[in-house]
């Protein structure tokens, strides 16, 4: 059968206005930015405030988080809990907060500074460390209070002063330290410098310090939890990674390194 021009001009225009479908139906949508977004490469520098009980820890996620988003760099302050809450008050720029307990957290939440709900992500007890070989022969919790022990506790304020401070009203023993520090470490680095005959750090810290101390686990700190939780700060500047961190340290990875440095899971 012969096909006349006006055929042939409408077969074209129909062959034409088909394919300009498909084009449209195959590309995104206007305005739609979906995978533009989901394409976009996390990069940048955050800063992490985070207890200074996770800095082993910490530093070795920030590491395998700069090594799975090149161009990244992770810079941490380490310190008490409840310094930190006080810097980051005070206008700290930082991307993310890390607590060692859920009090200075909800410091944090209750100033307005966090830009997500907090997620628990670890938990941690105390024990006592001495200098090796446990030349005072502590045993117990309540060897503590035994005059003549030069003990050093954290601060109050700082979670694993609180904790003490727990364990000392449940159990009815009074301690008096010679010393109360602003954070777990510099606890670990009184009684390792031979300043102290006991501390009272969390495990992790103990098993952090190796040989360099003994460990004299006591009952009595499991009624002392503290639980670590995390959140992406409002101050951030840099949202997408901040956001990336938490669910790195939230997720099987951070699980795992956490675990290995003896954090229980929340």
């Amino acid at each position: 059968m012969r096909i006349g021009p006006t055929a042939v001009a409408l077969a074209a225009l129909t062959a034409a206005t088909l394919v300009a479908g498909c084009s449209s139906s195959d590309s995104a949508p206007a305005g739609d930015t979906t995978t533009s977004a989901a394409a976009s490469p996390v990069s940048g520098d955050i800063t992490v405030f985070a207890a200074a009980s996770l800095k082993k820890t910490f530093t070795e996620l920030g590491e395998k988080f700069e090594a799975e988003h090149p161009g990244t760099n992770v810079e941490f302050s380490f310190a008490g809990s409840s310094d930190l809450v006080a810097q980051l008050t005070q206008g700290a720029p930082a991307d993310v907060f890390a607590s060692a307990d859920t009090k200075n957290m909800t410091k944090a939440v209750d100033a307005g500074l966090t830009a997500t709900a907090p997620v628990n992500f670890a938990t941690n007890t105390l024990t006592i460390v001495t200098p090796p070989g446990n030349p005072k022969h502590i045993a117990t919790f309540a060897d503590l209070a035994n005059p003549g022990n030069q003990v050093v506790v954290c601060a109050p304020q700082v979670p694993c002063g609180a904790a003490t401070q727990k364990i000392e009203e449940t159990t009815g023993t009074d301690i008096t330290p010679v010393s109360e520090e602003s954070s777990v470490t510099d606890v670990l680095g009184k009684v390792t410098s031979g300043q102290a005959d006991a501390g009272l750090v969390y495990v992790t810290d103990a098993a952090g310090a190796g040989a360099a101390v003994a460990t004299v686990p006591f009952p009595e700190s499991a009624g002392a939890v503290n639980t670590y939780p995390i959140a992406e700060l409002k101050s951030s500047e840099n949202s997408p990674a901040a956001a990336e961190f938490v669910e790195l340290v939230t997720g099987p990875t951070g699980r795992q390194v956490l675990a290995g440095a003896g954090f229980a899971a929340p």
